[in-house]
């Protein structure tokens, strides 16, 4: 009977060991048809059940230069704190003592264990009583280990290792041709990526010496940049004049929602782009920063951005703009890809100057085509006379008050009325400021056609509109680093007051049709012959602009006011066109120098010179003959018999030619033409002699 019971033990064993046989030769079959070893794993875990008992499985590889244990991959029948890609320190690790040992630990009862502390914490959580920690190698590495946990104690004996080591030792094999095709598939992601990299420098490349326009070179740099880095959005920025804000350029966002458009403001202080400006060095960022300005805040919120890389575009020493790269994924920006993209910044920075400097260089010359053609305007422009002359107390308050103001830069409104002499005033300034070197710009607001004054002022794009065949340069834009004077600054159209007084405010502007902000250095004279303050209370004028303008008023009086200048002004005119006509005029009558100091001069010095000129022409001898009859002298006022005044005589008598005209005030056959007197004056006597303006 005990030798037939010694029998029946043997064949329970031979059965055994044939079935173990089996399930291992299926764990082989597994390792060959798996290369990623989270599938190895899944599919491990089911067919060793047939060979170990185990509620636990993980295999940990070492990265020595980390000085680190990295958890692969893991089986557990209990849910814990582990998982796969988590590191930990190799001192004091389970693993790395049997990694480097390569000899098998067996840990036979994991609560009396107190070796290897992190590693029974980790067991005990997972309800594990011992385990064994095998070494994975192969004779071309030292791979990692195998860690199976059992949940009673002393399951894994001395014996009871045959098992566990051959299963180990097929793992281990599955492990290096994992780790193989890892490396291959990385190689090859290696190899594509440097490839698109290559590519990109070349169309960087391509780029600089193709000597792009800016706005072409502003779409072909981000979108060459984004397809190469397969991020969800490229664009570059640029500062503005005083470097304050960075605006936007060739955004390629093929999948935006619109929170993030071309040619938006953000600034330097508060974003991560400015940052990234300011210090010079790139800036990454993994996940969505809370600390930025609002703008920026609300970008990253509604596009859903958690990473982003900002490279400063540096070119001798001197930061251009940003190359921004953003991307909705969280650590979509490893620091190689920073270095490779310093190079790309760096060939950026190559184009992008060649593109500023061609602008520049550009709109210089286009600047210097309008000073050409302007200034020939003015040469070819009679000034009325080169020099203020009178020795009146009241032009002596006039200029000292020009002379004070001159150095300091402030807005002056000139005041007075037509023909007083305020361009003259306004080019004493300009002339004792310390841009006199520079040039100075006058435009005669009345004189404009309301639908031109507006590019007159801040020029316009090519198609602007209908007939804007060609960019033009405004006034403002012209008179950089110089003087501007607007004269009838009274008849600016309400609808473009809120503009000029953002550019008296800023400093900046943007051309008719066009949308990048132009800063300016501008001086403003301002010169006019209406109540503004009256007009302000009609709400006829803007409060703000006025008291914008009227920083330093200087009110020049009529001629009728400063009667002492006519012989000085008489004298100087009938010089200079007596020499003009080639007549020698020596002699001016005590009578007539008498009849010009009665006459009041209604148009004020204007009205005297082209008077004068007038004489000089009539003149056969060497003495002045006026024709003094045009002045018609009033006679004295008489006190009684209902005789007219003489302000109802030229009431009625503008009334008159008003009426004539049909209440047409300016033109061939206005009521200005037929009294002989400029359209402006004309409008000034209205409004002295309270003459409403009438409809025809």
């Amino acid at each position: 009977m005990e030798h037939l019971a010694e029998n029946s033990a043997e064949l329970s064993r031979e059965q055994l060991s044939h079935a173990q046989y089996v399930a291992l030769l299926e764990v082989t079959e597994s390792i060959a048809s798996h290369r990623n070893l989270a599938d190895l794993f899944q599919d491990l875990t089911r067919r060793l059940h047939a060979l170990l008992n185990f509620k636990y499985l993980s295999l940990v590889l070492p990265d020595p230069e980390q000085n680190v244990m990295r958890l692969r991959t893991l089986e557990a029948t209990e849910n814990g704190a582990l998982k796969p890609g988590m590191e930990f320190p190799m001192e004091g690790s389970l693993s790395a003592e049997a990694w480097k040992s390569q000899s098998a630990i067996v840990i036979t009862d994991t609560l009396p264990e107190n070796r290897f502390a992190r590693a029974m914490e980790t067991f005990r959580a997972y309800g594990v009583r011992s385990a064994v920690c095998l070494p994975l190698s192969t004779p071309r590495r030292k791979l990692g280990t195998l860690t199976i946990g059992a949940a009673e104690p002393n399951a894994y004996g001395a014996d009871d290792l045959e098992i566990p080591t051959r299963v180990a030792a097929q793992v281990a094999i599955a492990v290096e041709n994992a780790l193989n095709y890892e490396d291959a598939q990385a190689f090859q992601q290696q190899v594509v990526r440097e490839r698109d990299r290559l590519k990109l420098l070349l169309a960087v490349n391509n780029a600089v010496v193709s000597n792009l326009a800016l706005s072409e070179l502003f779409r072909a740099i981000p979108a060459c940049v984004r397809s190469a880095m397969q991020c969800d959005a490229a664009c570059l920025s640029l500062p503005d004049q005083n470097r304050q804000v960075l605006r936007l350029y060739g955004l390629d966002f093929p999948r935006g929602r619109g929170f993030l458009r071309e040619e938006m403001v953000l600034p330097v202080g508060g974003s991560s782009p400015g940052t990234a400006f300011s210090s010079g060095k790139p800036l990454v960022f993994s996940t969505a920063p809370t600390s930025l300005d609002e703008t920026a805040l609300r970008i990253n919120a509604g596009e859903g951005f958690q990473s982003g890389c900002f490279l400063p575009i540096i070119r001798q020493g001197r930061t251009l703009g940003v190359l921004h790269l953003l991307d909705r994924r969280e650590n979509a920006f490893t620091q190689e890809d920073v270095e490779f993209l310093s190079q790309v910044s760096s060939q950026v920075a190559i184009a992008l100057e060649n593109a500023l400097e061609y602008r520049e260089l550009r709109e210089s010359q286009e600047k210097l085509v309008e000073e050409r053609t302007y200034l020939a305007r003015e040469i070819r422009t009679e000034h009325g006379f080169e020099e203020i002359l009178g020795r009146s107390p009241a032009l002596g308050r006039v200029l000292r008050q020009a002379e004070t103001v001159a150095p300091t830069g402030s807005t002056v409104l000139v005041q007075g009325e037509t023909g007083t002499g305020k361009e003259l005033v306004a080019r004493a300034i300009h002339n004792l400021s310390s841009r006199q070197d520079n040039i100075f710009v006058k435009l005669n607001c009345a004189a404009i056609p309301l639908g031109l004054l507006e590019s007159e002022l801040f020029g316009h794009e090519k198609g602007a509109f209908t007939g804007a065949i060609a960019r033009k340069i405004g006034r403002f834009e012209l008179a950089h680093k110089g003087t501007l004077f607007l004269d009838e600054i009274g008849d600016i159209p309400p609808e473009l007051q809120p503009k000029l007084l953002r550019v008296l405010q800023e400093q900046e502007f943007e051309r008719l049709g066009g949308t990048r902000s132009i800063q300016v250095d501008v001086r403003l004279v301002a010169a006019t012959n209406r109540d503004l303050a009256k007009m302000v209370e009609e709400r006829q004028f803007r409060a703000d602009l006025y008291y914008r303008l009227n920083v330093f008023p200087i009110v020049i009086p009529p001629l009728r006011e400063r009667r002492e200048d006519i012989p000085v002004l008489v004298n100087y005119f009938v010089s200079k066109y007596a020499q003009a006509m080639n007549k020698r005029i020596e002699k001016i009558p005590p009578h007539v120098i008498e009849a010009l100091l009665r006459y009041p001069w209604p148009g004020n010095i204007r009205e005297l010179q082209n008077f004068i000129e007038r004489a000089v022409i009539l003149s056969d001898g060497r003495v002045l003959e006026p024709p003094l009859s045009e002045l018609r002298l009033p006679a004295p006022a008489r006190p009684q018999g209902g005789q007219l005044t003489l302000e109802d005589a030229e009431r009625e008598h503008i009334l008159e030619a008003l009426r004539s005209s049909g209440w047409v005030v300016g033109g061939q056959d206005g009521a200005a033409r037929r009294l002989g007197i400029p359209r402006t004056t004309l409008i000034y006597k209205m409004r002295r002699l309270k003459i409403p303006r009438q409809s025809a």
